[in-house]
């Protein structure tokens, strides 16, 4: 996978996806390593998510992942703390944003699953 399919398949993870009441700003920058290295970040604000193949300077954590194990947590198919545990995801910042990334990224999913 190239990183622009990782992203692209973030992007399209991401699309349309409403977070309602969601009003808080989060800002994660994903750090791809191995196949498909690169940096993009998503951010969640105003309700609505975004993400853009840039670097995220004031970044609220970064999340560093091999593209497949990222994939998965984003899916819904890989529990975050279990690939954090195991070494599959590593944590850079604050682990309370990454906590909350997890709950944004899982109602993204249950939207996905549901939708």
């Amino acid at each position: 996978m190239t990183y622009q399919e990782i992203v692209a398949a973030v992007k399209d993870f991401c699309r349309d996806a409403d977070l309602g009441d969601y009003k808080k700003h989060l800002a994660v920058e994903v750090a791809i390593t191995g196949e498909g290295e690169g940096v993009f970040y998503i951010e969640a604000k105003d309700g609505r998510i975004n993400v853009e193949p840039y670097n995220y300077n004031d970044r609220d954590v970064r999340l560093i992942a091999k593209a497949d194990n990222f994939i998965a947590i984003a899916k819904g198919e890989l529990d975050p703390v279990k690939a954090f545990l195991s070494g599959k995801l590593r944590i850079d910042g604050s682990m309370e944003k990454a906590l909350e990334f997890q709950k944004v990224i899982s109602r993204i999913g249950a939207d996905k699953n549901h939708g």
